[in-house]
């Protein structure tokens, strides 16, 4: 068994210079993947295709893992599984041809496609018909249709090689990785900024990716586990970083002392400060990011210039006119939807009345008071990873006790609930617990410095509206040391506002 690659159309369009260059790439690249399968692979490249022979002997499961890895590599159009013969005449090749194809147009429609290179005395149109009369003679309940054939039986001869094409398999498309120049993604745990990097993948841009940790130890390892899931099965030919940035200290103080309206936008004008500084020490050209129009506040197309107006690199963004249902399928598709509902998207901002027309001096104004020192000793921590290293599996989380109303809550004993929302949310929605539970507000933010001071033989249950934030909270607190944390997952007096 081998295999034939085709390229991607779109290659076979460039200038001679290119598509030799961008061959030669696909052909490393493939080689590349492959080699973590069989790593006596040969991969040959050709002006149109490229050619990949496994080793001899290569087991039927390994063999089907090799094709499944190439429907996934940028810059293949279409993976054709092939057997070769020697070429002798058509009475030969239909002798090839007929057992091979029998069983697949039993009682369906078919047509032959013939591609011919070299010198012959003879047509593909002749071959095409002859082959077509005798499998028709072959196996009567199928019937020829050259306009909407269930089965092509593809067939190539070049020069008095007979290549029988025994299966067929779309390609990922788009251009050879590394081709294309590098990027920097910035990924959280949603749905959008995945899909944002997978569409960069595939156009060929080898990808780094770039994570700001909002929410601790849990929600990096869920963000750590779909950055390597992207990269093993569309990115794996090339070696690539995971950037973790802690901000929880960055969005302390812009809670702190930036405005309400503001925050939102001011915390993306952070990250790209951040995101900038990172690119440029890594000689990195352009950022990427999963923003949509008007998904929410901060994307409108005021507060979008607003935001990429502290920087000069371009912010390129692929989602930028797709509508929401449009990315989770495309999410589904290429397996990150799972990881996003485990895992909420989690934003520490959350503005009472977001202002979508954000003015250039408001948001300077609201930035006068934001300490920047915070900015730099957030850079100081950043940690780099190899994303091939982010399969070592972590440390399992703690356990996390939860309590969901409030009578069980009435029932426990030696505890106290820690309401960990800012003030202005605690405001709009008081929470109320039972009379003999101790309730403490100390704001998610403030959390770290306070904990300390706290009675180490009472339990403590962190409480937020949605209770992602709680959990997150709860689970960092675990792995710091503190054993008695857990969650409380009632209900305030009034709904939550949008997250922004």
């Amino acid at each position: 068994m081998k295999y034939l690659l085709k390229l991607f159309p779109e290659i076979t369009i460039k200038s001679r210079s290119v598509r030799k260059e961008m061959i030669r790439c696909l052909r490393a690249n493939v080689r590349n993947t492959l080699l973590r399968v069989d790593a006596g692979v040969r991969v040959t490249g050709q002006w149109d295709a490229l050619e990949v022979r496994p080793s001899a002997h290569l087991p039927l499961e390994a063999q089907e893992e090799l094709a499944e890895l190439m429907t996934r590599i940028p810059g293949l159009h279409e993976i054709l599984s092939i057997e070769e013969r020697h070429f002798e005449s058509f009475a030969q090749a239909a002798d090839e041809v007929v057992p091979l194809w029998a069983p697949l147009i039993s009682n369906r429609r078919f047509c032959v496609r013939v591609k011919r290179s070299g010198s012959h005395a003879f047509r593909s149109s002749d071959l095409e018909r002859y082959l077509g009369t005798v499998l028709q003679g072959a196996v009567p309940s199928a019937r020829v249709d050259l306009k909407h054939p269930d089965v092509k039986v593809g067939i190539e001869l070049r020069d008095d090689r007979l290549i029988l094409v025994t299966q067929r398999r779309p390609g990922l498309g788009g251009y050879p990785l590394g081709t294309q120049g590098t990027a920097l993604a910035l990924i959280s745990g949603g749905f959008d900024s995945p899909v944002a990097a997978y569409r960069f993948i595939r156009r060929g841009l080898k990808t780094h990716f770039l994570f700001f940790n909002l929410g601790g130890p849990a929600h990096e390892a869920g963000v750590r586990e779909v950055t390597h899931h992207l990269w093993q099965r569309y990115g794996s030919s090339h070696r690539v970083d995971f950037i973790s940035v802690p901000f929880e200290a960055v969005v302390r103080e812009i809670l702190t002392n930036v405005p309400d309206s503001h925050m939102g936008v001011v915390l993306k004008r952070m990250m790209l400060r951040v995101a900038d500084r990172i690119a440029s020490q890594a000689r990195i050209p352009a950022l990427v990011t999963g923003d949509a129009i008007a998904q929410v506040s901060s994307q409108s197309l005021t507060n979008l210039a607003l935001i990429d107006a502290v920087i000069e690199r371009p912010v390129l963004r692929p989602l930028v006119a797709s509508d929401k249902q449009d990315i989770i399928t495309e999410a589904r598709q290429i397996g990150t939807a799972e990881f996003a509902e485990r895992m909420p998207e989690y934003c520490g901002v959350i503005s009472k009345r977001p202002n979508t027309r954000a003015r250039r001096d408001q948001i300077e104004a609201a930035e006068a008071g934001f300490d920047f020192s915070v900015l730099e000793q957030a850079l100081a921590q950043t940690e780099r990873t190899r994303v091939d290293a982010l399969a070592t599996p972590s440390a399992p989380f703690a356990e996390i006790r939860e309590v969901h109303s409030a009578d069980a809550l009435a029932q426990q004993g030696n505890c106290s609930v820690i309401d960990i929302r800012s003030p202005d949310e605690r405001e709009r929605s008081p929470l109320s617990v039972p009379a003999q539970v101790e309730l403490l507000e100390i704001p998610f933010y403030a959390l770290s410095d306070e904990i300390s001071n706290l009675s180490q033989g009472r339990h403590y249950l962190l409480y937020c509206d949605q209770g992602v934030m709680s959990k997150m909270q709860a689970l960092r607190l675990a792995d710091e040391g503190y054993p008695h944390i857990g969650v409380y997952r009632g209900s305030a007096s009034a709904s939550m506002q949008p997250i922004d």
